[in-house]
């Protein structure tokens, strides 16, 4: 399967499903949102950056390295400096970018969300990050608490983003994929039935009387 028709199939099945089946280690923290809604489910191979406090060089020169239809994925976690604008997302997206996932800050909100390019960081300042610290770009990186891997599939939503590690997107694909389907054909009752059964099963067995 390709990239392209691995970030298709991804794109089918909500981070909700994903956490459910990688746990909580490879799910971004609560910080990490969408800047604009509804947004769609966005799903691409990262093509990670290192951005220092203060710096965004690295994520200006991902723009024009990154593969069409990849996820750029920055690690910051500044504050104080936005990491990008309205014109480096337009030109990220007019270069096949799928999205940017970015633990720091952008600005030009309002431009981002009329062109609607898909971003999820944690937050918007006024104020741009200087241009000087050179480091190298695909290389693993730390974002929103999770450890991403140049490649990983990256899989974003409202709900927020999960990394699924490259080396295993094949199994949790089809496993994610067998899940929606079971679920599918369940109705809300056979689920209430089931559901009621598990919670008593688990009240029982702590001793809850009831």
């Amino acid at each position: 399967m390709t990239d392209t028709e691995s970030s298709a199939a991804f794109r089918g099945v909500p981070t909700t499903t994903l956490a459910d089946l990688l746990g909580r280690e490879q799910v971004m923290d609560i910080g990490m949102r969408p800047l604009w809604g509804p947004v769609p489910r966005v799903a691409g191979p990262a093509f990670t950056v290192s951005c220092p406090p203060g710096d965004n060089l690295m994520l200006h020169a991902a723009v024009h390295r990154a593969a069409p239809g990849s996820i750029v994925v920055v690690e910051s976690g500044d504050l104080d400096y936005a990491l990008a604008g309205g014109n480096v997302c337009a030109v990220a997206q007019r270069r096949g970018v799928a999205a940017f996932v970015a633990d720091g800050l952008i600005r030009d909100l309002a431009e981002v969300r009329e062109a609607a390019f898909p971003v999820f960081a944690r937050g918007i300042v006024p104020i741009p990050g200087a241009k000087k610290a050179v480091r190298p770009l695909n290389e693993p990186v730390r974002c929103g608490g999770v450890r991403v891997e140049p490649g990983d599939m990256v899989v974003a939503d409202e709900e927020g983003v999960v990394a699924v590690p490259a080396a295993r997107t094949r199994e949790v694909l089809r496993t994610a994929l067998a899940k929606l389907a079971k679920e599918a054909e369940e109705t809300l009752d056979d689920w209430e039935k089931a559901h009621r059964e598990r919670i008593d099963e688990i009240l029982a067995a702590g001793g809850f009387a009831g």
